[in-house]
């Protein structure tokens, strides 16, 4: 999938599924958004919460001078119907804000879809001021828990994939080093599990939903959330880990 097609699907994708990477992270133990939130209620200065989709950050962040930016009409929308703002429509490779201009910048599991990856860092770091922080949250590797692997296998088998074809797989473990060579200064790289908590059809439905997989065939999506709806029934937990990396201009 080229570049154009896959920013096709992206925009359809959240389009079609406002709110769903906060849905995806309510199952979770404890809240990896809360996590990402940590370092930057002390920022001075505007937050941009980039690709910020239903804006799940705002509220954790009461007292910050914040702004959500995202390219997708339905996220804005459901984001603007729970009252979170103020919010700009926007692509992430194009910022329209001045140089030099923001405190922070937050990136929620989005480093990893979005193109061209070198111009959207290359906008972050035009925007911040220097000495400004960039706080990143992306997904990181499974590891060697054999549970977890067999878990996750379970899934990835009955959706028929054996990965979600990120166009920028490199900023995962490797995010600090796709920040360092872009100009950032690394200044924390943390890798934290977290655990999904699934018990029901509707997690089921949200396990298959949050996940990328473009070419996935609606028939093959239903079936697989009915497969995993009944293994999950008794209860289901399945590893979550995450990397926060922190850096600054």
């Amino acid at each position: 999938m080229d570049e154009r097609e896959w920013r096709r699907y992206l925009a359809a994708y959240h389009d079609d599924r406002p709110g769903i990477t906060e849905e995806f992270f309510r199952r979770a133990d404890t809240s990896p958004h809360a996590w990402l939130a940590e370092p930057l209620r002390a920022s001075a200065g505007t937050v941009l919460d980039l690709a910020c989709g239903t804006a799940p950050l705002r509220p954790l962040l009461p007292d910050a001078e914040w702004v959500g930016l995202d390219s997708s009409p339905g996220e804005l929308a459901a984001a603007a119907r729970l009252g979170r703002g103020p919010l700009l429509r926007a692509s992430a490779d194009a910022l329209p804000l001045a140089s030099s201009s923001l405190g922070a910048v937050c990136a929620s599991m989005c480093l990893p879809v979005l193109t061209p990856l070198p111009r959207v860092l290359g906008e972050v770091e035009r925007v911040l001021r220097p000495g400004g922080m960039l706080a990143v949250l992306v997904p990181a590797r499974l590891g060697l828990d054999p549970r977890g692997l067999m878990g996750w296998a379970r899934v990835m088998s009955a959706l028929g994939v054996a990965r979600q074809p990120w166009p920028n797989p490199q900023a995962r473990d490797a995010a600090a080093t796709v920040l360092r060579r872009a100009g950032f200064t690394v200044r924390s790289d943390e890798r934290r599990v977290f655990t999904l908590v699934l018990e029901t059809d509707d997690d089921a439905a949200v396990l298959v939903d949050g996940l990328y997989l473009p070419g996935l065939r609606p028939e093959r999506a239903a079936a697989a959330k009915r497969v995993l709806g009944g293994w999950i029934r008794d209860g289901r937990t399945l590893p979550l880990p995450l990397r926060r990396v922190l850096a600054t201009t």
